[in-house]
């Protein structure tokens, strides 16, 4: 969520960031919040004048009642000044409330580098890695190695619960097993500090980190009003919500595992074949609270992190700066990293890292101060990012479709060797 205050002082430059983003139908919601600001401190500044008479007045009919003095019409022109604070204080606090509803609605501003354009086929390639692999046979996708070989099983899951929810079995439950005991050690040794989190969190949680009211038709709700996580991003950051947290312990790294449930909508044909897109999957996720300062380094860092594995499972990828118009809510700044498909002939993004700045923390009304909550000095933002390391599905079906041999079997990555524990495929 944006200041107020910037939004105030700013609205040009957030009328550009809501058309850079694409994003029209929040420039009614920023008119309408400009509108209510302002009533609300033209109302502020009556209130406060019908306020100090109030109390002027109360002084003075004190003042007439212990000279004996009468005090009648003073006390009923405070009667009518005290029904205009009520009616005042009543109108500011639906203001209040409805400033709050609409600051929900404006988007997070792009960072100065980040490539204007309407779509995704504005993005900008800023790094390749790797040779595209060239095979003396014809490359299968994923989706028909897996389920030749009974590694993958698509309709046990539409048998079980619906499309999109993969079962897998055997070596193919193995490998995932051991790409998430890879990914989790890689990004231990990067400092980062492993949580297991809730796979069900509420509507405060999902507001706080932009979820809602953005993504409300992707997110699974279930009773009780909890949501199904999206990504584990969001059960992460809630950990600080409401906490003064210690500048000098910045910054703070979080990786997480877990099940991630999506709603995805509208492809078909190979978009969607096989672990192309899948409505629960598994995935490892990156987060970070930083010094403002420090957040566009840590933004480096992460895809680089993302970019070493990648690397070491031998898999070909290149880097997306993300243009404003498919960036996103609430990103200022977003990478992403897409992995070759030999199969299928194209890119499959696996990861996304993204700087949210202060946009989340305002939400979250998490702050820092050296000493922490207990330490001098007004405290100040911290800024938010996270990133993919790495979506299990898609990282899985290059795995398969890049390693793959002639007669149908598949080799494994070095890097994923040890956490076999027996001689596995090929």
């Amino acid at each position: 969520m944006l200041d107020l205050r910037t939004i105030r002082d700013n609205p040009d430059a957030v009328r550009r960031a809501i058309r850079a983003k694409q994003l029209g139908g929040a420039l009614e919601s920023l008119e309408q919040l400009l509108v209510a600001d302002e009533e609300h401190r033209l109302l502020r500044r009556d209130l406060e004048e019908k306020q100090a008479l109030r109390n002027a007045n109360s002084k003075r009919i004190g003042e007439l009642k212990r000279r004996g003095e009468d005090a009648d019409g003073l006390m009923q022109e405070m009667a009518e000044v005290a029904a205009d604070v009520k009616r005042l204080e009543e109108r500011g606090r639906s203001l209040e409330a409805r400033i709050d509803e609409l600051l929900l609605e404006i988007p997070n501003l792009p960072h100065d580098s980040v490539p204007y354009g309407e779509s995704e086929h504005d993005n900008v390639v800023v790094k390749e890695w790797g040779t595209l692999p060239e095979f003396d046979f014809e490359a299968k996708p994923h989706w028909e190695l897996a389920v030749a070989a009974g590694w993958l099983d698509l309709e046990a899951g539409v048998k079980i619960t619906g499309a999109g929810f993969p079962v897998f079995r055997g070596p193919g439950a193995r490998l995932v097993r051991a790409l998430e005991r890879y990914f989790l050690d890689r990004l231990e040794a990067e400092g980062y500090t492993e949580l297991v989190v809730p796979l069900l969190v509420n509507a405060d949680s999902a507001t706080a980190t932009g979820q809602l009211p953005d993504k409300e038709g992707q997110m699974y709700q279930v009773a009780d009003g909890y949501y199904l996580i999206p990504t584990s991003e969001v059960a992460v950051t809630n950990l600080h919500r409401d906490e003064i947290l210690d500048a000098d312990a910045l910054p703070l790294r979080y990786a997480a595992f877990s099940a991630c449930f999506r709603r995805e909508a509208g492809s078909y044909g190979k978009d969607v074949r096989g672990l192309n897109r899948v409505h629960q999957f598994d995935k490892v996720e990156m987060v970070q609270f930083t010094r403002p300062e420090e957040s566009y380094e840590a933004l480096e860092s992460m895809t680089r992190t993302a970019e070493a594995m990648l690397e070491e499972l031998g898999l070909s990828y290149r880097r997306l700066l993300m243009c404003t118009g498919d960036m996103g809510f609430t990103q200022a700044k977003k990478y992403d990293l897409e992995v070759w498909s030999p199969g299928q002939g194209r890119w499959l993004e696996v990861s996304s890292v993204s700087n949210i700045e202060a946009f989340q923390t305002t939400r979250l009304k998490t702050r820092a101060r050296p000493g922490g909550a207990s330490g001098k000095g007004r405290p100040g933002p911290v800024h938010t990012l996270n990133g993919s390391a790495l979506a299990f599905p898609r990282t899985l079906a290059a795995v398969l479709e890049t390693y793959q041999t002639e007669d149908g079997n598949v080799r494994v990555p070095e890097a994923l060797r040890p956490y076999l524990g027996r001689e596995f495929l090929a």
